[in-house]
Parts: C-alpha cells; sequence; structure tokens
C-alpha cells in the first residue's frame, strides 16, 4: 500500500516547544500555571477563529471549571453548573460530528470512539434529569481531560495532526449506510445485467422465427413476394417484446444496435441470401436490403411509436459516433436513411397507406428535434454524412435558409471526402469558391476555352493550350478593358507588365522578401507595380523590342495606394 502524503495545516502556536510547555501547564495541578494556560488557549483561539479544534475548546473549558473550584470562590451547585455544560458540551461536540444523514444513538457512537456509557449517561442527566452530584462531575471532568490528552494532546505530539474522531463526518456516510448503497447498486447492477440477457434472449427467439418463414418461403420460390402474417409463436414473441420494451426500453434499443440483430453479421447475410461482401456496400447512399427490412418489419410494427423511433435514431447516431468499421457505419446509415425516408413530407398519405403493409416501418409522422438531429449528424462523420443531411435538411419543418443548407452540404462532402450529388466540390460550378490548385487550373483551361469559342480566329487546336502557359499572352484588350471596368473604384487594377509569374509562388508578388513580417499591413507602403524591383535582365524581350516594354512601365502609373485604403484593406482583414 501506498503512504499516505503528510498532510500540512496552519496552526497557532509557535513552535513544538509551545506546544509541550502548554500541555504541561495543563495538567500540571496548580491553579496559577493552569490559568496561565488557559490564557495561551485564549489566544490560540483568536488565531483560529471559527476554526479552533474542537479538542482545544473542550480542553479549555474543563480546566478552567477545575481552575474555579481550586478557587473555594465557588459553591457546590454553581460549580455543578460549570461542570455539566463543560462535559455536555464536550459529549455534543465530539459524538453528534459523528452522526450520519440518519440519527443514531449516542451510546454506539461513543462505544466506536472508546469513551465509556457512563459518560452520555452522566451527560444525559445533566441535560434532561435531575443534576448529578459534584462528585461525579468531578469524576466526569477528569475522565474527559485524560481522554482529550490521550487522544488528541499525545497524538498531536506524535506527529498525527489529523484524528478520525475530530474531523467533521457530514459529507462520509455511515457504514451501514454505505453497504446498503453497495447492495442496491449491485442490485441494479445485476437487473441490468439480467435486463440486456431477456432482451437478447427475445430478439434472438424472433430471429429463428423469421428465419423458419424465410427457408419456407424460400422453398416454395416466393421469397421476392409478400411475407405471410406472423404465426402464433411469432406472435407471442412479438407480445412479450413489445411488454419488455414499455417496461425497460433503452435495454431493448441496446440490444438491437448490437451486432448479430440489426447490424447482421456475415453469416445471417448469407442465411438471407445476401452477399456479405463489403464491396458491394454503398457508403455514400446506404439503404437497407428489401430482404432484410422484411426480416425486421414485424418488429418495426409492433414497436411503431414517435418515442421508440426517436430514441432509437439518437442511439443509432451515438453509435455512429464510435467510429465503427465500413459494415456497421453501412447498416448504422442505412437504417437511419430508412427512418428519415419513412418520415419524409414528400409523399402524400395514399402512399404511405399502400406502403404500410408492404415494408414502411412506421407511417405517421414524427415530429423530431431538428437542432438536435442536425448536430448529432455532423457529430457522427461516415461517408454517408452528407446524404444523411441531405435527408434531415429536406424534411425539416422549418428549414434552414438554403445558403446555409448549401454550405452546410459542401462543407461535409469536403470533410468526408465523399462526392454526393451537387454538393461535391468537384461539382461546384463557376460562381462557387475554388478549393484546390487542380481545381483553379480546370477553371482556367475552361474560361480560355471559351474565350477562344467566341473569338472570330478560333481554331479547333487552338484551345489546347497548357495550363501553365502565362496568362499576360491571353489578355486581350477587350479582357482589359472589361477587367478595368469592374475594378474601376477599388484601389487595385490590372497588371498589364510582362512579369513571369510562373517564377513566383502562389501569394508571392515580384520583390517580396522572405520574411512574412511583411505581409503586415503595418509595413506596407504606397508603391505601384512598376516600382518594385522586378528583375528585368531576366526577362527574355517580347519580340526583341525592349524599348517598348521600358516606356510601358515608366508610363504607367497606376493608382497609388493611399494610407485610407490602406486602413480600409487592414478593417477588412479575416483570418482563418
Amino acid at each position: 500500500m501506498k503512504q499516505k502524503q503528510k498532510l500540512r495545516h496552519v496552526v497557532a502556536w509557535m513552535s513544538r516547544a509551545e506546544w509541550e510547555q502548554l500541555l504541561e501547564n495543563l495538567h500540571s495541578g496548580q491553579a496559577a500555571l493552569q490559568t496561565h494556560a488557559l490564557h495561551r488557549l485564549s489566544a490560540w483561539r483568536g488565531r483560529f477563529g471559527n476554526n479552533t479544534p474542537v479538542a482545544v475548546e473542550s480542553t479549555a473549558n474543563l480546566v478552567r471549571c477545575r481552575v474555579l473550584d481550586s478557587t473555594g470562590k465557588l459553591e457546590g451547585d454553581d460549580l455543578v453548573l460549570l461542570y455539566s455544560m463543560a462535559l455536555t458540551r464536550f459529549v455534543n461536540i465530539i459524538l453528534e460530528r459523528q452522526q450520519g444523514k440518519t440519527a443514531k444513538p449516542l451510546r454506539r457512537l461513543a462505544g466506536k470512539l472508546n469513551i465509556p456509557e457512563w459518560i452520555v449517561n452522566l451527560r444525559h442527566d445533566m441535560t434532561h434529569h435531575k443534576l448529578p452530584s459534584l462528585k461525579w462531575c468531578r469524576k466526569g471532568c477528569e475522565f474527559v481531560l485524560n481522554w482529550l490528552r490521550q487522544e488528541y494532546w499525545s497524538r498531536q505530539l506524535n506527529g498525527r495532526l489529523i484524528e478520525d474522531w475530530s474531523s467533521s463526518s457530514e459529507d462520509e456516510e455511515d457504514e451501514e449506510e454505505r453497504s446498503k448503497k453497495h447492495e442496491e447498486e449491485r442490485a441494479r447492477r445485476q437487473r441490468e445485467i439480467e435486463g440486456h440477457k431477456k432482451a437478447r434472449d427475445l430478439l434472438i427467439h424472433y430471429e429463428r422465427e423469421q428465419f423458419q418463414v424465410y427457408e419456407e418461403l424460400l422453398r416454395r420460390n416466393s421469397v421476392h413476394g409478400p411475407w405471410p402474417d406472423a404465426s402464433s409463436d411469432l406472435s407471442w414473441i412479438l407480445a412479450q417484446i413489445k411488454q419488455f420494451s414499455s417496461e425497460s426500453r433503452d435495454m431493448l434499443i441496446d440490444a438491437l444496435v448490437q451486432d448479430g440483430f440489426l447490424i447482421p453479421t456475415a453469416d445471417q447475410l448469407e442465411g438471407l441470401g445476401i452477399d456479405p461482401s463489403e464491396d458491394l456496400l454503398d457508403l455514400w447512399a446506404p439503404c437497407v436490403p428489401r430482404v432484410f427490412l422484411r426480416f425486421w418489419f414485424p418488429l418495426w410494427k409492433v414497436l411503431n411509436s414517435p418515442l421508440f423511433v426517436t430514441l432509437i435514431l439518437e442511439k443509432l447516431f451515438a453509435e455512429l459516433s464510435n467510429e465503427p468499421t465500413n459494415h456497421r457505419a453501412h447498416y448504422i446509415s442505412a437504417w437511419i436513411s430508412e427512418i428519415l425516408r419513412c418520415n419524409s413530407r414528400s409523399e402524400s398519405k395514399a402512399i404511405r397507406k399502400l406502403k404500410m403493409m408492404e415494408e414502411r416501418i412506421f407511417v405517421s409522422r414524427v415530429s423530431f428535434q431538428w437542432q438536435e438531429l442536425i448536430t448529432a449528424c455532423l457529430k457522427a462523420p461516415c461517408p454517408a454524412t452528407p446524404f444523411l443531411l441531405q435527408l434531415i435538411l429536406s424534411d425539416m419543418e422549418k428549414p434552414l435558409p438554403l445558403a446555409t443548407q448549401q454550405n452546410l452540404l459542401r462543407l461535409c462532402s469536403i470533410y468526408t471526402q465523399s462526392n454526393h450529388g451537387d454538393s461535391s466540390p468537384n461539382n461546384t460550378d463557376s460562381s462557387q469558391p475554388v478549393y484546390t490548385l487542380e481545381s483553379l487550373r480546370e477553371r482556367l483551361a475552361r474560361a480560355t476555352q471559351n474565350r477562344h469559342a467566341h473569338s472570330p480566329n478560333h481554331t479547333p487546336g487552338s484551345a489546347q493550350a497548357p495550363p501553365t502557359t502565362d496568362l499576360q499572352e491571353y489578355l486581350s484588350a477587350e479582357t482589359v478593358q472589361e477587367r478595368n471596368a469592374v475594378l474601376r473604384g477599388s484601389p487595385w487594377s490590372v497588371c498589364t507588365d510582362k512579369v513571369p509569374w510562373k517564377r513566383y509562388p502562389l501569394g508571392k508578388v515580384p520583390g517580396q522578401s522572405e520574411d512574412p513580417s511583411c505581409l503586415m499591413v503595418e509595413t506596407c507602403s504606397t508603391m505601384t507595380v512598376c516600382d518594385q524591383q522586378v528583375e528585368l535582365d531576366q526577362i527574355p524581350p517580347p519580340h526583341g523590342n525592349t524599348s517598348g516594354l521600358m516606356q510601358n512601365r515608366t508610363g504607367s502609373d497606376g493608382p497609388l495606394w493611399t494610407h485610407n485604403d490602406i486602413s480600409k484593406l487592414k478593417a477588412g482583414l479575416k483570418l482563418f
């Protein structure tokens, strides 16, 4: 066993020598020394405040009685009253602090602290009956002082600063109460174990009956047709399951989402004629196989209630957030999608009634907590999350704004790397933001093809320009004018200089320092593009004429960035 760490406490005495001297004076039997010790105890109580140890307070009260008794100035009745008050306070403070939530006899508590029963009886007589004689009061005072010296003062000298009897037990439970709670907890766990076992047994009996029905349909070669009505044995099992669900619904739901029930094993799939290969699983848009859905349809029909549907949907999302295997994630997502589809508002009541007898697990629409449902879906990311989120968003009673829905679906597609419908980043149109460098190149190639397709001198081979070709070669005068018109009124303008941008990484401009601090707005200065230090010697002269380039650079000074423009840019910066 590990040794307990030594606890440190703030005390009222200056040193160990002061403690030993005070203890010696208290038990010296001389009134002068005992009076001096009482004065020191009064100083200690002033330092302790409300945290004065009960043993110190009781010792001071009893010693004061003995000092007053030794003076001979008080009569017997007065001394009996003083002793009675001191002894009563000692018993009440020491013993009643050991009381738990339920009151117990003081004699039993005194026995645990080695306090004799006659002390408790003496206190009882002082409180409720005739006052005892002065002889019994002096005898009780002497015993209590010796008990305090042995149980508290001597232990302090030995280094034990905390005693079990003096610690407050208001927050501690009695041994009997703890044992009672332990028994209750053990009984509760036993009931849970038995409840889960009963739930599994009922579901196993249900599966056995359904497999027998499937084998009979297989012999008749009518597996794909309607399943027969429940037999008497199956009806009895369903009645037992319904009764168990009304008593322990959570246990039944926990058993249903385990492997071997709503999540089939490979043997169960083979027994139902379903290929268990994971290569055939559609992780992006899962659905429950038709045979497997009909297998569980009688159970869903019996347990059809809004509360059950809501609870099992929450449980399925919770299981999906535990990073299950592909097989388990597929069937969990498939059951979630089946529940959401059955709850869809897109189908009319006539279609619902028509499907009710075939394979619809419930008919009446359930009012879900849609915000919590969206949160649960987003907290359980998987390949099917965009598909499930789309079902939720399209069925909400108070739908979110269309832009918010598109952003949610797009973010889910990016996070899960799925390719679900129009929410995939690969299917974004030109109005959507660019996510990757490949998307930027594809958009540039499409824009180039569109420009050449509308130009009068277009040839089929001209649209095959590589995406790494300089963009300046394709900027015609009309294009420059269009872009300048778009940028009119802003501090930006189109750069027409022959700068080899392919030599500079994305996000870096010619003449930019390698120091990241140069990107801060405070370090920027008003400068035109023509004033930047571009290594013109390394730029090959276009068409062998450098004079035109230099004339163009020196003659197009472009608008300068004022401090007001820089302040606007700084205010509009956003950190991701």
